[in-house]
């Protein structure tokens, strides 16, 4: 199984919303969906930015393997902006979620 391209997308109202492109696997994704992620203030002082992440909130970009490989070797897993992915590694490492 390949990882794909996909984009991030949350509206967080009056504070801005946060954006990013990344790479991931699909198995990846289930496991983070339905997790809350913590971005802290991201958009600005006592923002709290805080993610209830489901699949609304992402959108399919890429599956061309050879095109999502050349950028993952070039830019790493995340292109720009927030990987949501690497969020959820973060607090799951960190012992946030008791799974």
């Amino acid at each position: 199984m390949h990882p794909y391209l996909y984009s991030f997308y949350v509206d967080c109202g009056r504070a801005g919303h946060l954006e990013g492109l990344f790479i991931a696997h699909s198995k990846e994704l289930e496991e983070a969906y339905g997790h809350t992620l913590y971005f802290g203030e991201v958009l600005g002082k006592h923002s709290e930015v805080i993610v209830d992440f489901g699949p609304e909130d992402i959108e399919l970009i890429s599956k061309d393997v050879s095109k999502v490989k050349w950028l993952q070797d070039l830019l790493g897993d995340t292109v720009s902006g927030f990987n949501p992915i690497a969020k959820h590694n973060d607090q799951k490492d960190d012992g946030v979620y008791d799974e």
